[in-house]
């Protein structure tokens, strides 16, 4: 099945949200973006691949893939090179390590000057926020490592440094959200050294990791769904998350944030809506359960072309039942574009700030017996909009 596909036809699009816009910017895309040199970290995953997808279009001359999952850019790589007509750098190389390892750094200045870098790595999962061991990993991720890669490029500046946020960093009340958010801040102060542009975006349908995807793994190994019945996303298609951050990098001005200009009355979808429509396009009709246990007892009834599914209410650490992608105190323009909103964004902290509040944070990271609440506590102190929804549960105790 055509996952980008089926998305585009669930949400009634004919064509990609953006096709107007990349038509409408295709000379500034193809002056930014042929002949150049680019750097995508994270690129293995599905918006870090989307985005180098949309970025070959135009015909860049190198491309170096950084990204720590291996056989992720061994498919990347046979991706590419198995598409008739795709076109690919002769000066194209991939490295399966992390971006704050002394290897980035020595192969960041062989292979530079970098007219475009655009970091995709972080953690993206609410599920990331189990204990204070995951919470420390995804800090030291999306803060940490990134504030290196930031001082790294103030000394060798690319034209354009692009950094993935999410819709989640609006209004935070999980940990991961609010690391971006503060991700965000860090990005922004750094503005007066290089030229920053990020972008909040939606569910990326079927990307790794994603609920549609788990429900595409499920079904292949003959496994009952799990679905929350009350949890409502923004959808865009992985070939669209990849242009909105194509974009955002090279059409967005200095401190911009992009995101796209989706209704949250229409376009606003529950998760709940999209299964049977998934199953019935797959040959099957849903059974609902009331428990996870009940629905692995009939599992049966797909030799019937029947596929048993657990619906239930969040109850989970950090879950937000909608997303929404700006705030009543950001200044927002919904009319430079067609499909995408931008938000121009003052730093709250300079780049000279985020030194001292690193190194209250290096402090907390050092602690041997580092809890969850004081991380809670000092996100919240910079992100004051910060409000932390704690059940007691996290998703790795659901289906």
């Amino acid at each position: 099945m055509n996952t980008n596909q089926f998305i585009l036809d669930y949400l009634e699009r004919n064509e990609s949200l953006f096709s107007e816009d990349l038509k409408n910017n295709h000379s500034q895309l193809s002056q930014d973006i042929l002949g150049k040199n680019l750097m995508v970290i994270g690129g293995a995953g599905t918006i870090g691949s989307s985005f180098i997808k949309a970025a070959l279009k135009f015909k860049p001359a190198k491309l170096v893939v950084v990204d720590i999952n291996e056989n992720g850019l061994t498919e990347l790589v046979r991706d590419l090179r198995s598409v008739e007509g795709q076109f690919v750098p002769d000066d194209f190389v991939t490295y399966p390590l992390s971006f704050d390892s002394p290897a980035f750094r020595k192969l960041f200045i062989a292979h530079g000057p970098f007219d475009i870098v655009a970091n995709f790595a972080a953690h993206k999962h609410v599920r990331s926020e189990k204990d204070i061991y995951s919470i420390e990993a995804l800090i030291e991720n999306n803060l940490v490592k990134a504030k290196g890669l930031l001082d790294l490029l103030v000394e060798y500046p690319p034209k354009h440094f692009f950094c993935v946020s999410t819709d989640k960093a609006a209004n935070p009340v999980n940990i991961m959200g609010a690391s971006k958010k503060m991700m965000e801040e860090l990005i922004l102060s750094y503005g007066d050294k290089l030229k920053v542009s990020t972008a909040r975006f939606a569910n990326v349908a079927f990307s790794n990791g994603s609920l549609l995807e788990g429900f595409l793994k499920r079904i292949e190994k003959e496994q009952p769904l799990s679905c929350p019945s009350d949890v409502k996303r923004f959808f865009v298609s992985p070939q669209e998350s990849g242009e909105i951050c194509l974009m955002a990098c090279v059409l967005g001005e200095n401190r911009e944030i992009f995101f796209p200009k989706l209704d949250m009355e229409k376009d606003l979808i529950k998760f709940a809506d999209i299964f049977p429509v998934l199953l019935k396009k797959l040959g099957y009709e849903a059974v609902i359960f009331q428990s996870d246990n009940e629905a692995r007892k009939n599992i049966h009834l797909i030799k019937e072309g029947k596929y048993p599914v657990y619906v239930f209410k969040t109850d989970t650490s950090g879950e937000k039942l909608y997303e929404e992608f700006y705030t009543e105190d950001e200044d927002f323009n919904l009319d430079k574009y067609k499909a995408l909103g931008v938000i121009s964004k003052s730093p709250i902290y300079k780049s000279e700030v985020f030194n001292e509040i690193f190194e209250e944070l290096y402090e907390l990271l050092a602690r041997p017996n580092l809890e969850k609440a004081e991380i809670v506590s000092w996100l919240n102190k910079y992100i004051p909009e910060f409000e932390h929804i704690e059940t007691g549960l996290g998703l790795d105790k659901k289906m």
